[in-house]
């Protein structure tokens, strides 16, 4: 345990200095691999001109439709697997397994597997989709490279959604349940006022991991679509990395990474707030 300590303050510590790094970089027009680097205090010039960056507008709001789509189909998708789970079949171990291989896999390579099953005339996908009488290439339709961007998520996560709720689902006392069938309730009355309730905990905690990971995502979209076609899956993400590092404009990158976060952080808290606003009206 002691041992541990100076690595854990180290982290810490260092982590520290990277946070302060980026409020003094969001204040600076800087290049720092100019042949004559200068460093120009800008101060809220970087916000001012985010107010009116329609690119970066786009972004986010391409970033949010694409969370949306991909958060609500990882917890309905999760939410009924981990049911499924909870009941004995044959094979479950196995199955519970290879299902769950996804999560080991890192995301870099997970874009670029999916970029090879998206080739037109190689990857399956295609392939399935010229069986079904559709023309498939998301290098040229935008619709088709953002849902494909949104499947990828959701196969990478959904694992993820299915164990957490799992775990939940184990947890909770039996004897509701119990006394649920003596007094003739059906599977869906508890269902609705007794495992939902429940499992909020788990649920909202759930939900929040997924959204500030799905705002944030980068590697897979990069590696499958690598923001195409035009910018149909230019996420923030990846917005953010097109200013920062071919334009080295890091004053600019810092503060709009600095803006996503704190809109992750409000809209987490308001998801939060409605939800307990809610619970608290029905107690």
């Amino acid at each position: 345990m002691g041992a541990s300590l100076p690595h854990a303050s180290h982290f810490i510590y260092s982590r520290g200095i990277t946070f302060y790094l980026c409020i003094i970089f969001r204040l600076l027009q800087w290049n720092v691999f100019a042949q004559v680097s200068k460093i120009k205090w800008v101060w809220g010039a970087n916000y001012r001109r985010l107010v009116f960056d329609s690119d970066f507008l786009s972004a986010l709001g391409r970033g949010i439709k694409f969370t949306l789509w991909a958060v609500s189909i990882e917890m309905v998708l999760g939410f009924l697997l981990a049911q499924l789970f909870m009941k004995p079949f044959r094979g479950k171990n196995f199955f519970r397994a290879i299902y769950s291989l996804p999560l080991t896999v890192a995301p870099i390579a997970i874009g670029a597997t999916w970029r090879l099953m998206t080739i037109p005339g190689f990857g399956i996908i295609p392939y399935l989709f010229s069986k079904l009488g559709f023309d498939y290439n998301i290098a040229y339709k935008a619709n088709q490279a953002f849902f494909t961007t949104v499947a990828l998520d959701v196969w990478h996560w959904t694992p993820f959604v299915t164990l957490t709720l799992l775990a939940g689902l184990t947890a909770l006392p039996k004897e509701p349940f119990e006394q649920a069938q003596i007094d003739g309730a059906s599977n869906w009355q508890m269902l609705w006022y007794i495992t939902l309730p429940l499992l909020y905990p788990v649920l909202t905690t759930t939900l929040f991991i997924r959204i500030m990971d799905a705002l944030r995502i980068v590697d897979e979209v990069w590696m499958l679509t690598g923001g195409g076609p035009g910018t149909a899956t230019r996420y923030v993400g990846i917005h953010i990395w097109r200013e920062v590092f071919p334009k080295t404009d890091y004053g600019y990158g810092a503060a709009m990474s600095t803006l996503v976060l704190y809109f992750t952080i409000v809209l987490s808290w308001l998801l939060f707030t409605i939800i307990t606003y809610r619970e608290e009206r029905k107690e």
